[in-house]
C-alpha cells in the first residue's frame, strides 16, 4: 500500500505531458531523417507524397515533418469534417511544434500549404524559423477579382463555388477536377498523380479549405511578418500567354510589404512547380535552407 501514493504521484506527473503531446486531428505526421527539423505541408487535395524528390534531397540532412491534411488524397477527414480548415490547421500545426518542442523549424508550404505557413509566420512568429511559400497569394482571391479584391466582395462568389462542388455529382466533381488539373500540372506524371490525389479527397473538406483559401486576405498582416519569407512563383509564358509576362509583377506587388523577403521565379513551370521543374525547385529549396 506504501507504493500507492508514489504510484499516484507519478501518474499525476505523467498526464499532462501526456495530455500535451496529444495526437493531431487536423492532420498526420511521418517524420523522417535526422538533423535540423523542416515541416512540409502539401496543398489542396495533395498527399504529402508530393514532397518525394524533396524527401529524397533532404532527408539525410534534414528531420522532415511531412505534414498530410486529413480529408485530402484519401485521408479520413477527422476533426476537418465539419467547419473551418485552413486557421484551425494552422493552430494544430503551431501546437505540433510546441509540443515537440522543435526549435523554429524551417516551413514549406505549397499552395493552400503555403498559404498556411504564412499564417504560421504572422500569428505565432515565434514557432517558425522561416518559410518557404511555393506559388500562393497572401490573398488568393486577387486572382478572382483583381488588387481591389476584399473579402466581404468576394464571399459571395466563393461561397457560391464552394455549394456548387458540395452540389455536383460525383461524374461532374471528377471531370471538373481533371480538367482544373490540367491546368495546374505540364508533368504527365505528376498530372496523374495530381488528379488521382483530388478524387480521392472529401469534398466537403476540400470545398470549405478553398472556401477559407478565398476568403482570408493577409495582405495588411505583412508589414509585421518579420520571419524571413522565400516565395517561389510558376511562369510559363506558353500556357499563360499575356499573363506570363503578368505574373512576376503580380507576385512583387502582392508581397511588396513584406520586409524579409526572397522571390524566386521558376521557368517553364505551373502550380505544381516540384513536378514541373524538379532541378530548379530543388535549386530554390537547398538555398532557403542555408
Amino acid at each position: 500500500m506504501r507504493l500507492l501514493p508514489a504510484i499516484l504521484a507519478a501518474a499525476a506527473l505523467l498526464l499532462p505531458a501526456l495530455a500535451s503531446a496529444a495526437e493531431p486531428t487536423r492532420f498526420t505526421v511521418e517524420v523522417r531523417g535526422k538533423g535540423p527539423d523542416v515541416i512540409l505541408i502539401p496543398g489542396l487535395t495533395s498527399s504529402r507524397e508530393v514532397w518525394a524528390d524533396t524527401v529524397k534531397q533532404l532527408e539525410g540532412r534534414y528531420r522532415l515533418h511531412l505534414i498530410q491534411v486529413n480529408g485530402f488524397a484519401g485521408a479520413p477527414a477527422g476533426a476537418n469534417a465539419q467547419g473551418a480548415v485552413v486557421e484551425p490547421l494552422e493552430e494544430e500545426i503551431a501546437a505540433y511544434i510546441a509540443d515537440r518542442k522543435l526549435k523554429q523549424p524551417a516551413v514549406i508550404g505549397h499552395s493552400m500549404g503555403g498559404f498556411t505557413g504564412l499564417l504560421l509566420a504572422e500569428r505565432h512568429p515565434e514557432a517558425v524559423g522561416k518559410v518557404m511559400i511555393v506559388d500562393a497569394l497572401p490573398f488568393f482571391s486577387v486572382l478572382v477579382g483583381g488588387p481591389s479584391a476584399t473579402v466581404d466582395g468576394i464571399k459571395p462568389q466563393a461561397g457560391a463555388l464552394r455549394d456548387q462542388m458540395l452540389a455536383q455529382t460525383p461524374e461532374a466533381f471528377a471531370a471538373g477536377q481533371k480538367g482544373t488539373m490540367t491546368r495546374l500540372v505540364k508533368s504527365p506524371e505528376g498530372l496523374e498523380k495530381a488528379v488521382a490525389w483530388s478524387l480521392a479527397s472529401d469534398r466537403g473538406v476540400v470545398a470549405r479549405a478553398m472556401y477559407d483559401v478565398m476568403t482570408t486576405d493577409l495582405r495588411a498582416a505583412l508589414p509585421g511578418v518579420k520571419t524571413p519569407i522565400t516565395v517561389v512563383y510558376a511562369r510559363d509564358d506558353k500556357a499563360m500567354g499575356p499573363m506570363g509576362a503578368f505574373v512576376g509583377q503580380l507576385y512583387q506587388s502582392q508581397y511588396a510589404a513584406l520586409p524579409n523577403k526572397t522571390l524566386v521565379e521558376v521557368d517553364d513551370a505551373l502550380h505544381f512547380v516540384m513536378f514541373d521543374q524538379p532541378a530548379a525547385f530543388a535549386k530554390a529549396v537547398d538555398a532557403f535552407l542555408q
